[in-house]
C-alpha cells in the first residue's frame, strides 16, 4: 500500500486491474486503518477515474453474495449521498411509490454516513427486518413489488471499511460504489449523482453495460430531482435539461424537503407522505422521481403520463399497501 500511496499522491492513477486488486486487499484487511483511510481521502481531493471507478466495482461484485431473482425486471432508485443537503428520504418513498405504480423494485441501500438517515436507518426506523434469505426476499418481491437490499448483509467483505467510513463522516468514493452494486444485478437504474463530474462517470461506466439506466442530477446540487431548480437527465441514448415547470410541476424550496434532524423525525415524515398526508411539495418530489423511474422502465410512456401514474399510486394508498404488505410478509 506505501507504493500505491506514494503513487497516488503523486498525481498517478490506478489502472482497472490494479484499481481491483487493490479493493480486494481492503477486503481481506490487507492493509492498516490509516493506510486505508489514506487511501480514500486521495478521491477526496481529486476526481476517481472512470478505470478506477470500474476496478472498484468489479472487485465488489466479484465478492459480493450473488442474489439471483426469478427476474431481472426490476429497478434500483438510488442516489450516491453525500449532498449535504438534508433532505427526508426521497428516494426510497419513490421505491414504495413506484412498486404501487406495478413496477417491481429491488433496492440496494445502506446506513446514512453523511447523512442524518439512509435508506437502511429510515427503513428499519419503519419496522422493516434486514435479511439475505433469498427465499424471503423473493417473496417480498412477489407479494409487496419490493424488497430491500441492506449492503452490508451482501457485501460482508466490507465490514473492514465500515468503522473507517463512520469515523471519517464524510462521502469517500464509496458513495458513489454503492449505487453501481447491486447484488441483484437489475436490468433498470435510475442513478441520482450530486454533481456533473459523477454524472459523466457512471454514464461511462454504465455505456458498457446492457442496463436501461437514467441519471439525474439537480444543478443545485441535490443527488436525486429536487424540483428545487432545474435538473439534468442523461441516458444512453439522450441528455436533457428539464426545468421543474416542463413537466407540470412547480418550483421547490430548500425548507420544502427538509428530513429533521433524527431518524424518528425522517420515519415520521415517511409514514405521513405514504399515508397521504404529505405536503403538496413532498409529494411533488416524491412523485418527480417515481415517476422518471417507472419512465426508465416504460419509456414508451411520456414522463407527464409517469408523473400521473406515480400521484395514483399516492392517492390511491397503492404505495402504502406495498409498505403493509411488506412488512408483514
Amino acid at each position: 500500500m506505501k507504493t500505491i500511496l506514494n503513487d497516488l499522491f503523486e498525481h498517478k492513477t490506478l489502472s482497472r486491474v490494479r484499481a481491483k486488486e487493490v479493493l480486494m486487499n481492503i477486503a481481506s484487511a490487507k492493509y492498516n486503518t490509516s493506510q486505508v483511510a489514506a487511501f480514500m481521502s486521495v478521491y477526496l481531493m481529486r476526481p476517481i477515474t472512470v478505470e478506477e471507478l470500474s476496478g472498484f466495482r468489479e472487485a465488489m461484485l466479484e465478492l459480493c453474495l450473488h442474489t439471483d431473482f426469478n427476474t431481472n425486471e426490476t429497478i434500483d432508485i438510488v442516489g450516491t449521498g453525500g449532498d449535504g443537503k438534508d433532505t427526508f428520504n426521497i428516494s426510497t418513498l419513490a421505491c414504495f411509490v413506484t412498486a404501487g405504480a406495478g413496477v417491481k423494485v429491488t433496492k440496494h441501500g445502506n446506513y446514512g454516513v453523511s447523512s442524518v438517515s439512509g435508506s437502511s436507518n429510515v427503513l428499519e426506523a419503519i419496522g422493516y427486518k434486514f435479511t439475505n434469505d433469498k427465499g424471503i426476499l423473493q417473496k417480498q418481491l412477489d407479494v409487496a413489488g419490493l424488497c430491500f437490499m441492506h449492503a452490508p448483509l451482501f457485501h460482508p467483505a466490507m465490514k473492514t471499511v465500515a468503522p473507517i467510513r463512520k469515523e471519517l463522516g464524510v462521502r469517500t468514493f464509496f458513495n458513489m460504489l454503492g449505487p453501481i452494486v447491486n447484488p441483484s444485478f437489475p436490468k433498470y437504474q435510475l442513478l441520482g449523482v450530486y454533481n456533473l463530474e459523477i454524472a459523466r462517470l457512471y454514464n461511462y461506466l454504465m455505456q458498457g453495460t446492457t442496463n436501461r439506466y437514467i441519471i439525474v442530477h439537480s444543478f443545485d446540487g441535490y443527488d436525486e430531482i429536487s424540483l428545487t431548480g432545474n435538473f439534468k437527465m442523461i441516458s444512453r441514448s439522450e441528455e436533457q435539461i428539464i426545468e421543474p415547470e416542463m413537466i407540470g410541476m412547480k418550483k421547490l424550496k430548500l425548507e420544502d424537503l427538509y428530513g429533521g434532524t433524527t431518524i424518528e423525525d425522517a420515519a415520521g415524515i415517511f409514514m405521513k407522505i405514504l399515508k397521504g398526508e404529505g405536503t403538496p411539495a413532498q409529494n411533488d418530489a416524491v412523485v418527480a422521481n417515481a415517476a422518471m423511474a417507472i419512465h426508465c422502465v416504460k419509456p414508451d410512456r411520456s414522463l407527464v403520463d409517469c408523473i400521473a401514474e406515480a400521484r395514483e399510486s399516492i392517492s390511491s394508498k397503492k404505495a402504502l399497501n406495498v409498505y403493509n404488505k411488506l412488512i408483514l410478509t
